[in-house]
């Protein structure tokens, strides 16, 4: 038996391919053909060798890829991949309209993410446009609400009139709390708002189109009733139907939504303050002051119809889940608790001070810096066109001359130029950075941006107290408060429950603002007598305000992302005093604790637990249960 050659390359096989390839130097190379096609064959056509891979056209070796149709088929080429690629995608403008979209998709994902996609932009917009009518009916009826009591009653009833008007909003709240007492859906309340001043504001129109009641009467006379009404109509309007419609948003849109959304409804919002007094500016002495009115009453009536369609299109959303199920019934009944509820809920809650601080009292600081812009102003304009000798301005008896009608005129015309810059600005921030600024540093850092701003300009208006200087800073105030402070301040009811939201909230907007409006008065009262003494003081008392905001910002922040991470509701019991975090976890402790102590349960650290006993295996002794269970249940009952 002839064994196995262990040199194969010198067998006589290797000897014979060799011969046979006529390639003595080369015989050991490696062939070019492919590797499943074998040895070469003698069968195969002379010069097939030679071409190799190449030639493979000649060939009919087997190979899918060798045969006749598939070769064929090669040289006639693909006719998708040889088509030019112009044709494969439209013509030149749909390519070009294509570019354009996926541009616009870029800056859109990059201003509101992923949070507000189209279909839910347009929910935002549907909402937003009873903000817009709400908003820009009340802007509209402000610029004439001076302007009517002035020609009704004459100006020096208009200090009496804003301490009436305290009064009537108190009426008014009132009655808004008790209407959230009853069992009315929350989205009624526009309409039964709404409808109510609809009416009131279209009388009142009408009222003034009369030739003695109205208008067209010239002797002012403070017994007038409309102009009193007229104004405060108007005042308790704007307090009550804002605050309305932001509870309603929050208790309607997510934590995540919401950081996209709110800033789309400032936006819309800021549209309608800046077309409201445009339409007061450009119509008022072609149409008349009482055809204006008119118009403010009808956005009454069209911000009925945008919350109709919303609620229509959209529903009302329930309550947070942790407010629902048969916990929500009860929440219905214990929650008629009366028109002081919302003080209550302020006076228990920490976090609802922290709330009023953050939506109230930075107006302190705006009061201050807008009345040394006003004060500056004056001047600048007194020393620009003077009053002289002989002017209507001058007291010849007493040597005092007020401010000359060109320097008036000038004054007007600045504070003009000033609302509508600020509204202008605050309508691009919120529109195009709110939701930017929101989405990449948190609800934390920007809670912290809006004060930090404030400490900012302040220190700035203290070191360079010029004209320009605080119109810029007063200007960065107003729109980044309602750009940033705003929505973020919406936010943070997030956390609470219905109670908080609705009652404690009109509380806060309706009183918080304007007795931070006179705390800001007081101080400018106190230093009025010059320009400088006002910044000097001014600015100190707006700095000591400006650093308690930040450390309340820190405080919210950290506890709005514990509270929400937790799930816990503010106010979701209103008879029970807020058991803080600190309390609960202190109770956990101690539970754990008792647990721990006993051996035989599941919690206990046993160091000897090789063996299993028959209590650890669930079988009781004869008497029905251990001695040591029974000492565990009476010592947890005793810690709940």
């Amino acid at each position: 038996m002839t064994g196995r050659d262990p040199f194969p390359m010198s067998s006589p096989e290797a000897q014979k391919l060799a011969g046979e390839s006529g390639e003595e130097g080369n015989w050991h190379s490696m062939s070019t053909q492919s590797a499943h096609q074998g040895p070469r064959d003698t069968s195969v056509v002379d010069g097939a060798e030679e071409d190799g891979l190449v030639s493979s056209k000649k060939k009919s070796t087997g190979n899918i890829y060798d045969d006749a149709d598939v070769l064929e088929e090669k040289e006639r080429g693909d006719p998708f991949l040889d088509t030019p690629l112009s044709d494969t995608r439209g013509t030149r403008f749909e390519r070009a309209l294509a570019a354009n979209i996926r541009f616009l998709e870029r800056i859109y994902h990059n201003l509101y993410g992923d949070s507000l996609p189209p279909s839910e932009m347009i929910r935002t917009l549907t909402l937003a446009s009873t903000l817009f009518f709400m908003i820009g009916g009340y802007w509209l009826l402000r610029s004439l609400k001076d302007p009517v009591l002035t020609a009704l009653c004459g100006v020096a009833v208009i200090p009496k009139a804003k301490m009436l008007s305290v009064f009537v909003v108190l009426g008014v709240v009132s009655i808004y709390n008790k209407l959230l007492d009853s069992d009315i859906p929350k989205h009624h309340l526009f309409y039964i708002f709404g409808t109510f001043y609809f009416g009131l504001f279209t009388i009142i129109s009408f009222l003034l189109m009369h030739p003695t009641i109205g208008l067209a009467n010239q002797q002012p006379d403070p017994s007038r009733i409309l102009g009193w009404i007229s104004y405060c109509s108007i005042e308790s309007f704007g307090s009550v139907m804002v605050s309305l419609f932001w509870s309603f948003a929050n208790s309607n849109i997510s934590l995540e939504t919401a950081k996209a959304s709110y800033g789309v409804m400032v936006a819309a919002a800021q549209v309608g303050s800046i077309i409201g007094p445009t339409i007061v500016k450009q119509f008022a002495a072609k149409i008349g002051v009482a055809h204006c009115y008119l118009v403010g009453a009808l956005c009454m009536l069209m911000l009925q119809c945008t919350m109709y369609t919303y609620i229509n299109r959209y529903g009302s959303a329930e309550r947070n889940a942790s407010d629902g199920g048969a916990a929500a019934g009860k929440q219905k009944k214990k929650e008629k608790a009366g028109v002081t509820e919302g003080l209550y809920l302020f006076w228990d809650h920490n976090y609802v001070k922290g709330i009023f601080a953050i939506s109230c009292l930075f107006m302190v600081e705006v009061t201050i810096v807008d009345y040394t812009m006003k004060v500056l102003a004056r001047d600048f304009f007194a020393d620009k066109f003077p009053c002289e000798r002989g002017m209507s301005c001058f007291n010849a008896v007493t040597g005092e001359h007020g401010m000359s009608e060109a320097s008036t005129e000038a004054f007007t015309s600045f504070m003009g130029f000033f609302g509508q810059a600020t509204n202008t600005l605050s309508f691009l921030m919120s529109l195009l950075g709110t939701s930017a600024i929101i989405r990449y540093l948190g609800l934390r850092m920007t809670l912290l941006l809006f004060p930090t701003l404030c400490l900012a300009v302040i220190i700035f208006v203290r070191l360079h107290p010029t004209l320009y200087v605080v119109f810029g800073a007063m200007m960065m105030l107003k729109a980044s408060s309602y750009a940033l402070n705003n929505p973020t301040k919406e936010m943070l009811y997030q956390p609470t429950s219905s109670a908080v939201r609705y009652k404690a909230k009109s509380w806060i907007d309706i009183f918080g603002a304007r007795g931070s409006k006179a705390l800001g008065s007081v101080v400018t009262n106190a230093f009025s007598d010059s320009a400088k003494n006002l910044v000097a003081n001014g600015s100190l008392v707006g700095m000591a305000v400006a650093t308690f905001l930040i450390w309340n910002a820190t405080y919210m922040g950290k506890t709005f992302d514990e509270y929400t991470e937790m799930g816990y509701i503010v106010g979701g019991d209103t008879n029970q005093p807020m058991q803080t975090r600190e309390a609960a976890e202190q109770e956990s402790i101690q539970l754990a604790i008792v647990q721990n102590e006993v051996p035989d349960t599941s919690c206990a650290m046993v160091e000897d637990d090789d063996e299993i006993g028959p209590l650890e295996e669930g079988q009781s002794d004869e008497s029905g249960g251990s001695k040591d269970e029974e000492d565990e249940e009476a010592e947890t009952s005793k810690l709940l």
